[in-house]
This record gives C-alpha cells, structure tokens and sequence, in this order.
C-alpha cells in the first residue's frame, strides 16, 4: 500500500471517526477478526455440504476435509456433530487458532500448515471443501491443477469435493464492492473490499480489504491486498476437465439452496461446483 493510498483512507475515514489508527497487516494475521468477520454463513454452509452429502453419495459421509480451511469455522462446526475432520492452512496462526478452539471442546486438533498444491493426508475422506474462494489464492494454472490432483487422492473414489470460486463474469460487469458488518459481544467489525486492479491477460485480479475493529478500548482498521488468480467459466471448466480428476456433477450460487441449482454461464459470478472424484485408488 503507497503512502498516498493510506493518506486518502486515513481522510476518508476522518468524518466518520479522526482517530483510527491504520494498521498495514494481513488479515489472516488476525484470526480472531477473521473468524468473526467471514463467520455469518456458517449455518448454511454446513447443512449445504452435509445435504450434498446425502444428495449425491451412496452413503453418508463421516470424513470431511478442508484445504486452507483458515480458522477452522466449518471444521469446528462438523466435529461438533462427531463427524471426522482434517484440513490445512499455509498461515501458521489461523492453524493455531483452529487447533486451540477444537482443543478447547475437547475435539482433536487435525489441522496442519501445509501447502494446499503439495500435500498428503494418511487416509481418505468422502468430502472435501473450499467454499469461500481461498481456492484463489493460487496464483498459477499449474499450482491450482496440482491442487485438484492433491485433491484426487485425499477424497475417496466417487467422493465430492465442493468448490466455490467467485468467477470474472464475461457478459456483465463484474461486481466492484462489497460491505458488511459483524459483531460479537463487545467486539463490531465493518469490513469493505474493492477492487483495485484486473489484468485478465496475466489472471490477476488485485483487492484492498478493511476491518474497521471496535472494541471498549481501541478502534483503528487493519488494511491488506488481496492478489487472487481469476477464472470465467469458460476457464474454470478447462482447469477441472484437465486436471483429469473430477467431473461436475451440479453447481449451486452463494445462497447454497440445494433446490435451486444453477447453470453457469458468463454472467454468473460466485459459484459452487460439486465435483466428483473419477480417479480408482
């Protein structure tokens, strides 16, 4: 972030409160605001991937697995039902605090650092998931094939691995902004995100992201970058059908209505594909 971009937010904050002190950080250094701010789905996530479950399996599933499941939300929530659950995270922290909560229920702390292009897990699970996008955060065309591969020997033979991805439309305007808000108990976080640049010849769409933090004490915004690979449809069915490990089954939007499916096509922007794995172990 330049010196001039940080002056312009520190002046576009001042109506609203002239003391906020900006931070330049990661916010996945900030598992607690992170857990709290992209927490709100939770609910309808976890009845979505245990309804695919039921849906699309010959049996329910009991082995779950998230790559760069950061602070473990949907982890936590799936072994609180006694399900069996894994998953992996690059950012030491996130891993720490994901171990720690399921300590704290005494649940078992599955979750280990690990690249989610390079890694190996002992014994298979039915479903795997990545539903908010993190799945973008690979930056090459080789490393997200890699993942699917990684992917294909981690889920079971006939097993599903749920992705969701917010796509770059190619017949409407993409969506610029988004804004909202969370709180807990004493704690309220205001969050945005805005688009700052896309270069869809390199694939790289750049975001600035905010938590504006308040608590009893201290108020101030933590300010980070987000530098994502993108994908149109067109792009993202190339990458699955060549990873040679998946085929979609069915594809839903953000709302995870299992009842209302949805065909992708260039306008679609957040959506999550229900692949299921074809390779015999």
């Amino acid at each position: 972030m330049n010196p001039e971009e940080v002056k312009r937010l520190n002046q576009q904050d001042n109506s609203v409160n002239p003391s906020l002190e900006i931070v330049e950080e990661s916010i996945y250094d900030h598992p607690k605001y992170y857990d709290l701010v992209f927490g709100a789905d939770c609910a309808a996530e976890i009845q979505f991937i245990l309804g695919c479950g039921e849906r699309y399996l010959d049996q329910k599933p009991k082995r779950f697995f998230e790559p760069a499941c950061g602070t473990g939300r949907l982890i936590h929530a799936l072994a609180k039902r006694d399900f069996h659950v894994a998953g992996l995270d690059l950012n030491e922290k996130a891993i720490e605090f994901c171990n720690a909560r399921l300590s704290r229920r005494g649940l078992k702390p599955t979750t280990f650092v690990a690249d989610m292009s390079k890694f190996e897990v002992k014994k298979s699970f039915d479903i795997g998931f990545n539903t908010i996008n993190s799945f973008r955060h690979l930056g090459t065309e080789q490393a997200a094939r890699e993942h699917l591969k990684c992917m294909g020997q981690a889920i079971i033979p006939g097993g599903l691995y749920l992705l969701g991805v917010h796509l770059t439309p190619s017949e409407v305007p993409p969506s610029e902004t988004e804004s909202w808000s969370a709180r807990r108990g004493h704690l309220a976080i205001n969050t945005h995100m805005w688009t700052k640049e896309r270069d869809p010849k390199n694939r790289v769409e750049r975001f600035g992201i905010q938590f504006d933090v308040h608590q009893p004490t201290r108020s101030f915004r933590i300010l980070d970058e987000l530098v994502l690979r993108s994908y149109t449809s067109a792009q993202m069915n190339r990458l699955i059908r060549s990873s040679g490990c998946w085929d979609t089954i069915e594809t839903y939007s953000f709302a995870y209505d299992l009842d209302d499916p949805i065909e992708v096509d260039g306008s679609c922007e957040d959506v999550v594909y229900v692949l299921r794995n074809t390779t015999t172990q």
